[in-house]
Order: C-alpha cells, then structure tokens, then sequence
C-alpha cells in the first residue's frame, strides 16, 4: 500500500487545543528471541518465491491503540501490529464443510491505496494488487466444549491498582459463562505470591465469587514466583478430558524476579506440558506490551488487551470458546508464488510470527493456534507480471495438527491468476474490509509502504464493506476511531 507519507510529527503535537503525546510503552522484549522488527520487505522472485509465517490470533494491539486514541494521544508505532489490527475482527468468510477444522479463501484484486512509487526494473507504473488469505476456524456450540481447568494469576501490585475493578469485573462475567464442571483456581502476586483459591469447581460459585471479592492491590511485581505457583495448581489439577490453562492478568511491569529468556523457557517447558498461557493486559504507564506478546506466544494462548468493561465482555464472553477450545495447533502458512505472474511479494505484517521456510515440515518447530470460531486474515502485495493470467498466482500450503496429535498434515489451495479480481470494488466485503483495516495500521505504525495519510478513503471502504457480522462494531466504534485518529495525525 502505498502512498506519500510527510515526515512524522514530533512526539508531543498541540491540537484543538490539547496537547497530544505519544503513549510511552517500554521497548519490546527482544533477549534472544530471534524475532525481526523490521517491516517486511518486497522479494523478487527471481531471488525467492516461497514466505512462511505462523498464523496469529492476538487481538492487544488493536484494543491498545483504541485506548491510546480514545485518550487523544497516537499509539506507539512499536505496539501496532498489523495482524493484531485485522484479526480483531470476525469476517464473512465460508464455513468449513470438508472435514478439516478450517475453510480457506483466496482472493486477489488491484489496492485501493495508491500506484507503485518505485516501479519493477520493467519500468511499469501500475496499480499494486492484494491477495487475501481467509481462514476460518470451525465453531463449536459452548455447550460443546471441553471442560476446562483455569487457574488465574492476577497482578496485585502497586501499579494495578486502577485495573483490579476491571479484572475482577471480567472474571465474574467469566464464571457466569463456565458450567458447573469446570474449574478455577486464583494465584495473586505482588511482593510475594499467594494462593487465593485452590482449583475450584465452578459450581461452587459463591465460593469463587468471595475470592474474587477480597482482592486488594499493593505491592512490587514479582512475577515469575507467581507464574510459578500458577503452573504448579494447574498441573496439579490436570484434566486429561480437557484445557489446561494459566490466565495472566497485568500490566505486565514485571519488575522483580526472573525475567527474559529464562521465563519464557519456563513458560515453554510447561507448554510441552499441554499447559497453555493466555495473556491479558490491563492499564497503560509502564505497561510492557513485548513482554506479554512473547509469553503468551511461547505459551502456546492468547494475547489480549482489556481497556473497557465492553472488551473484557467480548474476551471472557462472546469469544469464550475461542479463547479456550483449540481446533487446530501449531497452524503454519506457506505460500509460493509463480514467477511468471508474480513479480515480486510482501507479507504485510506478521514480521514476528516469520518462519524459514525448512521450518514448514518440522513438527519440532512450534506456532500458532487456532480457537473454535477464530478468523485468521493474511494479506500480501504483489507487483504481477504482464501475463497474470497464464498460471497460478501462488499455492497456499497449511501445515496445522490436531488438538491431541504430535503429527502435522498438510493441505492444499491454489489461486489462478484468471480469478483474480479485476477491480478493489469488486472485491468482496471482507477483502476490502481488512484492507482498510490493514492501511489503517500501517499508518499508524508509520510504515515505509504506507505513504500518506488517507483517513477518508478508509473511512469510506469500511462504511460500504463492513461484514455483516461487525456491522454494529464499525458504526459505532472503528469509523470513529479512525476519524479520531485523523484528527490527532
């Protein structure tokens, strides 16, 4: 996507009279982890024609920019992660029907957003074109799922002071939607941890509901101790029938304890356990937004940002399911484009989710899962060749394993270049929805390869294009929050 971009405004802007300051978020954990900042870039593929990446489900990052805008500052480029922007969203995609716990789209048509400014060594000036990959996960009825054993490790520290009420607000939402036969149990850490609730069954409500009640912050952050006597509750109530599950609640100031890379091998090791962590984050300040992605990426769950009572609805409500029942592990996306109707590619996003291509068919090597329900949408610019029409534009291989299985399979779809879309009006709702979602972040993270700030036109494309099932969302929220934004740039 490309269009002009003037230089960035300084970190501190005055406007309408406010003054508008870039939120401070600490600088992402990076200790080893091997993971690329960088945006990705354009390939050639006379130089190499395959991109492997793991899917992605987190949703932080749009809910923390929403804060961010909603406090009338501009969220931390850092902090905007494209697939985080467009996986937020549930879209229109087919169902699956063929057996595997997931339907696949394809669909390829010109961008919306502007000319290619740095043409091919051909010398041509055209239009860029977007392809969309579409996933979609089975759904499976709430009172399908497996039983669960959840045990919550809440932040009581110092800091979290103005976010206990939201936490403990969720969680009661979240024992409404539990069944008698799952379980729960509560671990608080500040200065020291501590054991609130034993694994609980939620039929004895009451009970979970005074734990929850006598919570107090105070105190520094050690948070490996707490993780620790987290993990030790939930393995020691292990449910072989079901999910096992750490549920991490902070600000993610972990300021005392272990901390880098030797966290997240303990978190890893526990994850090789079948026991997942689910990440959710609360406040702003020094909340350190790097640390939580990583440990919810090495434990094998979900990373969310909770910024209003509404969020925490939709997280421990609405996509409880999601949240809970993996229908398929370890998903890898591998994509080869033809030479002769692609010229060159490039991943929008997923810069920290990129994988060697060897990794594909490596069982060993882990990756993303995929909850009941979850959307996953990946979008790539490409510059075709002159003759897009003679081959396929790219073969799309998913490598994923069951929720029980150590073993991967691999399945196949292919996009022709004669199906492509000949116009971005064209497109369907979701194609162009989530690319306006997609310029939306990429602006706001100021990307090389988004050169301008065209608020209006994305504005425009998510009036007419919103899914059906996000009809009421867009309204009332994203257009605002883009025309806020607007406004705020």
């Amino acid at each position: 996507m490309r269009i002009w971009l003037a230089p960035f405004f300084l970190m501190t802007v005055a406007c309408h009279g406010y003054e508008i300051s870039r939120s401070h978020v600490l600088p992402p954990l990076q200790e080893d982890s091997g993971e690329n900042e960088d945006f990705n870039p354009w390939t050639d593929t006379s130089e190499d024609t395959v991109s492997t990446f793991s899917v992605d489900v987190d949703s932080a990052s749009y809910s923390m920019a929403r804060r961010a805008i909603n406090d009338r500052t501009l969220p931390e480029p850092s902090t905007v992660r494209v697939e985080e922007f467009v996986n937020y969203f549930h879209y229109d995609d087919p169902r699956p029907e063929d057996g595997l716990p997931f339907a696949v789209s394809l669909e390829a048509a010109p961008s919306a957003f502007g000319r290619d400014v740095a043409p091919s060594a051909f010398g041509r000036d055209e239009n860029i074109h977007l392809m969309r990959i579409g996933i979609q996960a089975e759904e499976i009825p709430e009172e399908e799922r497996d039983p669960v054993n959840l045990v919550f490790l809440i932040d009581v520290s110092g800091s979290m002071h103005y976010n206990l009420d939201l936490v403990v607000y969720a969680m009661k939402h979240l024992v409404d939607k539990l069944t008698p036969d799952d379980t729960l149990g509560i671990v608080v850490y500040a200065d020291s941890e501590g054991v609130v609730l034993d694994p609980t069954a939620v039929e004895n409500k009451s009970v979970i509901l005074d734990a929850l009640d006598a919570l107090e912050a105070g105190g520094s952050t050690n948070g490996e101790a707490g993780i620790q006597r987290a993990y030790e509750l939930a393995e020691g109530a292990f449910r072989d029938d079901g999910v096992n599950r750490v549920v991490l609640c902070t600000d993610g100031d972990f300021n005392v304890g272990l901390t880098g890379n030797k966290l997240i091998k303990m978190i890893e090791e526990y994850r090789d356990r079948d026991i997942y962590l689910t990440a959710l984050g609360f406040g702003a300040g020094n909340y350190d937004d790097g640390t939580m992605e990583q440990l919810a990426d090495r434990g094998n769950g979900n990373y969310a940002y909770i910024d209003t009572p509404n969020e925490a609805l939709r997280v421990l409500g609405e996509n409880l399911v999601s949240t809970l029942q993996v229908v398929a592990k370890d998903v890898k996306i591998q994509v080869e484009f033809d030479a002769s109707t692609v010229e060159r590619w490039r991943l929008i996003g997923y810069e920290n989710r990129i994988l060697a291509d060897e990794d594909f068919a490596d069982d060993k090597v882990d990756a993303g899962d995929i909850g009941a329900g979850h959307t996953v949408t990946a979008l790539y610019e490409l510059d075709l060749t002159d003759t897009p029409e003679a081959a396929d534009l790219a073969e799309v291989r998913i490598r994923y394993k069951e929720p029980t299985s150590d073993e991967s399979s691999e399945h196949i779809w292919s996009l022709h270049g004669d199906e492509r879309v000949q116009s971005f009006e064209a497109a369907s709702d979701s194609f162009r929805f989530s690319a306006a979602v997609t310029e939306f972040a990429e602006i706001l993270r100021e990307s090389p390869y988004s050169e301008g700030a065209r608020f209006d036109d994305i504005i425009e494309i998510l009036s007419e294009a919103a899914p059906e099932s996000e009809r009421d969302i867009i309204q009332l929220e994203l257009i605002e929050l883009v025309d806020a934004a607007s406004t705020l740039y």
